[in-house]
């Protein structure tokens, strides 16, 4: 049984309206559903207002079985409603055809349309910066990008960073340590700021070779991508292990941890949750 026919089973033997925590312990009282998660209470709420007629956000069912009663109360449905589109939009489709002589009405955009609407122009908006921050990047002079490197590492959370002397560091670019577990682990890494191509296997070999004894991780940067044969020749038994980090990845990176970039709380997205305000439990 899952859990929404969980859900249905109890409001049918209750036969009116329940809160979610009703439904819950009716459910965990009669054993039709096993929980697996550190709030199945929530879950239970979380799954009623995904199916239920009337409540529309991003991650909401089209298939809806629940109805919103009162005070935060609910019931289930004489038979399942599918839905490809909002009940605005729905009931704009059951209107009478207007003749031509009539003045068709200004038609309300749904609002789930105008969600993804929103979605859609973020997600540009999100792919143009990455574009930016990646061009931007390919600017630095190659000294720049070592000591770039070297914050980011620090900001993912290195230890003991340090960029190595210009001449003689035997293809090594800096250096630091790594907390994991109890112990530290000994990372150099290497920076290739590429304007074109890409980085090939015999870099990969090189960085392995000054690595070897000293360090237990390389890590290589750069600004382009790697070709297959780079890639494959990353992780050898054996061997020191070397991990790639493209320019999209080192951009993702940047966005994960805030370094380069600020975060703009101007444009929150609200979704209709007034069941969760009336509901008593």
């Amino acid at each position: 049984m899952t859990i929404v026919e969980a859900i249905k089973t109890a409001m049918r033997a209750k036969g009116g309206p329940m809160t979610t925590e009703e439904v819950y312990r009716f459910i965990v009282s009669e054993r039709l559903y096993e929980f697996h998660a550190d709030n199945p209470a929530g879950i239970v709420r979380q799954q009623i207002r995904r199916h239920c007629d009337g409540i529309e956000y991003s991650s909401a069912s089209p298939t809806k079985h629940f109805k919103v009663v009162d005070g935060g109360r609910y019931d289930i449905l004489s038979s399942p409603i599918k839905t490809s589109r909002s009940r605005a939009s729905a009931r704009l489709q059951q209107r009478r055809p207007l003749s031509s002589k009539q003045k068709k009405p200004a038609v309300a955009t749904p609002r789930k349309e105008l969600l993804s609407e929103a979605l859609s122009l973020y997600s540009k908006y999100l792919a143009e910066l990455k574009r930016r921050i990646l061009r931007d990047l390919k600017d630095l002079s190659p000294s720049e990008f070592e000591r770039f490197a070297k914050r980011l590492l620090d900001k993912y959370g290195f230890l003991d960073t340090h960029v190595t002397q210009i001449s003689g560091d035997g293809g090594i670019d800096g250096h630091g340590k790594l907390k994991v577990g109890l112990a530290n682990l000994h990372v150099a890494f290497q920076c290739k700021r590429y304007l074109k191509g890409n980085v090939q296997r015999p870099e990969i070999d090189k960085f392995r070779g000054a690595c070897q004894g000293d360090y237990e991780q390389g890590l290589l940067f750069t600004t382009s991508s790697f070709s297959e044969g780079a890639i494959g020749a990353s992780i050898k038994k054996g061997a020191v292990p070397i991990i790639l980090i493209d320019g999209p990845a080192i951009v993702d990176l940047m966005i994960s941890k805030g370094f380069g970039v600020q975060t703009e709380e101007v444009l929150p997205i609200y979704t209709y949750a007034l069941d969760l305000a009336l509901d008593p439990s």
